[in-house]
């Protein structure tokens, strides 16, 4: 919890500038349309406040999380205890530079993934075609490795800007991340993603068009795009795909409350209606379980469980 006086100490940050909000809903900012409300939740208005936010709250013990789109995460229906730090940049544009025979993109955190990909792309910028799908921000995407259809963010990611627990500033090459499937170490090092620098090779316009245009059409046949979901729910399994496994196990269609598994893509967990926090935990372990005793293959969960 936070209390009273550290309540104090926030909104006296943020009484000029940003966003201050106590006992905010996270189903309101979260793709799943799930979750109870965050004791603090903040928008920080620029780098210089949000470095100043985590210098404040390291200072004080607090304990605080990040929340980029919402869009791979579930968040507890008691809501979350602490502060929420909302890396929210509806304004930001990327910004280009030729360097090399290639274009490097310079973008802030909170830009939006599928944004900053799309506007590569109508530039005639190859690489970045799998991610003008993804429904989340930047710095979400370079936390988990995010990709899609064959790509990945470790293929055109150059450096990117952190912030330590302590508020201090680090650029680090892409490499020292040691991104893989769906992983990087800046969670345990408890970095925050503040900007990150991509490297694009140039392409040619009418092939890069079509390209997204197939994907978005790929997307919109084979993912419940109609309902609310964190994403694909499971990470894949080697050797297998996650959804086939579930399928495969009789559970296309299976319901525990308002959470169900998609009827047109068994990879994921859709809120059909109403669906809260435990239905869709008690979801997921069904389905890990009844996909282990049908196939032998453990399921191990992609979306992230916030509290």
């Amino acid at each position: 919890m936070v209390s009273e006086k550290q309540k104090q100490l926030i909104g006296s940050l943020y009484s000029c500038k940003g966003i201050f909000r106590e006992n905010e809903p996270m189903a309101a900012h979260t793709t799943f349309r799930i979750g109870g409300p965050a004791d603090v939740y903040l928008v920080p208005a620029d780098e210089e406040q949000l470095a100043e936010t985590v210098r404040l709250l390291h200072s004080e013990g607090m304990r605080w999380q990040i929340l980029g789109n919402g869009s791979n995460v579930l968040v507890a229906d008691e809501g979350i205890r602490g502060v929420v730090i909302h890396m929210e940049d509806k304004k930001s544009v990327p910004q280009y530079r030729a360097e090399g025979g290639l274009t490097l993109a310079s973008v802030t955190a909170g830009m939006s993934l599928s944004g900053f990909a799309r506007d590569a792309c109508d530039r005639g910028l190859a690489d970045m075609e799998y991610a003008t799908g993804i429904p989340g921000t930047v710095g979400g995407g370079i936390v988990m490795n995010a990709g899609a259809y064959g790509g990945e963010i470790v293929d055109s990611l150059r450096e990117v800007s952190l912030l330590t627990k302590e508020g201090k500033r680090l650029v680090l090459p892409a490499k020292e991340l040691k991104l893989s499937y769906r992983y990087s170490v800046i969670p345990e090092n408890e970095y925050l993603v503040t900007g990150a620098t991509f490297a694009l090779r140039e392409g040619d316009r009418e092939a890069i068009r079509a390209k997204v245009l197939e994907l978005s059409a790929k997307r919109r046949e084979k993912q419940p795009l109609e309902f609310p979901s964190a994403g694909s729910t499971f990470k894949r399994p080697e050797g297998y795909f996650a959804g086939k496994l579930i399928q495969d196990s009789d559970l296309r269609g299976y319901a525990v409350g308002g959470a169900q598994v998609s009827e047109k893509h068994c990879g994921f967990v859709i809120n059909r209606g109403g669906a809260t926090c435990a239905d869709v935990k008690a979801l997921i372990a069904d389905v890990q379980r009844i996909v282990l005793e049908k196939t032998g293959v453990k399921l191990e969960p992609e979306v992230k469980f916030l509290s």
